[in-house]
């Protein structure tokens, strides 16, 4: 079974996103996949509870313990190998996982390490990327499914979608509009990857 394991910290709703097809569209018996884990690096997040109510295992490592990201990131590797089977290393997905990681990191699980970001990558990496759309006049907005590289919000494109930008528009309307389209391709980037796997 290729184990799937969703890292967040906080409300969890791409997250859910993925379950939710993983489990409508049975992977499992499509492509031997499942969601196994879900990690959060804050206690408090919202979705963790979503997780824990249907059922899938949870765990929770505060970075604020750690003395650097080298340590934290370390310890998640631990975490993550709980779910690794033999030749079917986990795929690993960030899902509103608010830290940056380590190349170290990176490069242990290059191939399999995935994100989705909140604008039309490369345009508008890193944070307030709603905001910074609209200050400068953009047109289209949207969201980037990505392979994850040692450079911050950078790597393969995998999908995207592209959201209009209307008059009157706030960075809060842009990105509800956005995110129900994240909530569309992150778990169809995934089956395509599983398929071709």
């Amino acid at each position: 079974m290729k184990n799937i394991v969703i890292l967040i910290s906080g409300g969890g709703s791409n997250m859910a996103a993925i379950v939710n097809a993983a489990r409508r569209e049975d992977w499992a018996e499509k492509w031997g996949a499942r969601v196994a884990a879900v990690i959060s690096n804050r206690a408090d997040a919202r979705g963790l509870l979503f997780a824990r109510e249907l059922g899938l295992a949870t765990e929770v490592l505060e970075h604020k313990t750690f003395a650097s990201r080298e340590a934290f990131d370390e310890a998640l590797a631990g975490v993550i190998e709980r779910y690794d089977e033999p030749g079917q290393p986990a795929l690993l997905v960030l899902a509103g996982f608010m830290r940056i990681l380590t190349p170290g990191f990176v490069s242990r699980y290059a191939g399999r390490l995935l994100n989705i970001h909140p604008s039309l990558l490369p345009a508008f990496p890193g944070l307030n990327t709603h905001q910074r759309a609209l200050d400068a006049g953009c047109k289209f907005a949207g969201a980037t499914v990505h392979q994850v590289t040692a450079d911050l919000d950078y790597g393969p494109i995998l999908a995207q979608a592209v959201v209009p930008v209307l008059p009157g528009d706030t960075a809060d309307l842009l990105a509800a509009r956005v995110l129900t389209q994240e909530h569309q391709i992150y778990p169809r980037a995934i089956a395509e990857l599983l398929q071709k796997r």
